[in-house]
């Protein structure tokens, strides 16, 4: 199984603008692990558990969007998991995954309240897809425009130039919009004083660090007044970006 993420293909967000979130449950280590991986390759938030009581306990903490739930659980069976979840979480979409290949056994899936079924061996992009058709028509999340940057809970659109955190509105000078547009091009990335003077004020740099320094402390107080930091200092390397801890 591999994980290979399409070309051109859009993040989904959820309506708050946050990342989406997956609770995944199978009692394999190795192939929870693997699917973590690659959902979290997708942007997404993941959480897994390997038994049925752990998956309850976190679907209730966790809140996901969407779940893949193997049937074949050590405590008790994925249908009764999803019954109790059903109880308690009744709109979130479920995708099955299990050794089974009999017919019944996806029928009986399906009856119980299931909203999809992949039978293993599977790939990767299979699954990616199949979870991706479920939150989109669950209504949970939305594909981002390509012109929607989004690191957390903090969205920058560059076409209408709006900017959001947790879904509160966040009003910027043009060039506090180019500097966290520049940051949040390159989530995770230290960017050094140099870099931000030439891609943001297009000279280079020679005494100018402190203009930096400046608008660095502008953003943090719109961006992270109240709120997890985001924009963290790197001393003597510069600063970047990240979701809020």
């Amino acid at each position: 199984m591999t994980a290979t993420k399409p070309k051109g293909r859009t993040d989904m967000l959820r309506p708050d603008g946050s990342a989406v979130r997956v609770l995944v449950v199978d009692d394999e280590a190795s192939l929870a692990e693997l699917l973590s991986m690659a959902l979290r390759y997708e942007g997404w938030q993941v959480h897994s558990a390997g038994d049925g009581a752990g998956a309850l306990r976190a679907a209730r903490e966790f809140r996901p969007d969407a779940v893949i739930l193997d049937v074949m659980l050590p405590d008790m069976d994925g249908l009764s998991v999803l019954g109790r979840l059903r109880r308690e979480q009744p709109e979130v979409p479920v995708l099955f995954l299990t050794a089974k290949d009999a017919v019944e056994d996806r029928i009986a899936g399906l009856t119980a309240g299931g909203d999809d079924y992949v039978t293993k061996p599977f790939s990767l992009e299979e699954v990616v897809a199949r979870l991706r058709g479920l939150i989109r028509r669950s209504g949970a999340a939305q594909a981002r425009s390509e012109s929607l940057l989004a690191v957390g809970d903090l969205t920058l659109d560059e076409d209408s130039h709006e900017v959001t955190r947790g879904g509160e509105s966040i009003h910027l000078t043009a060039t506090e919009f180019e500097l966290l547009r520049y940051l949040m091009r390159n989530p995770r990335r230290v960017l050094s004083k140099a870099q931000i003077l030439d891609r943001v004020w297009s000279y280079d740099f020679g005494g100018q660090a402190n203009v930096v320094e400046l608008y660095i402390s502008y953003l943090r107080r719109k961006i992270d007044a109240g709120r997890p930091p985001m924009i963290h200092t790197r001393r003597g390397a510069g600063y970047l970006i990240k979701p809020g801890e």
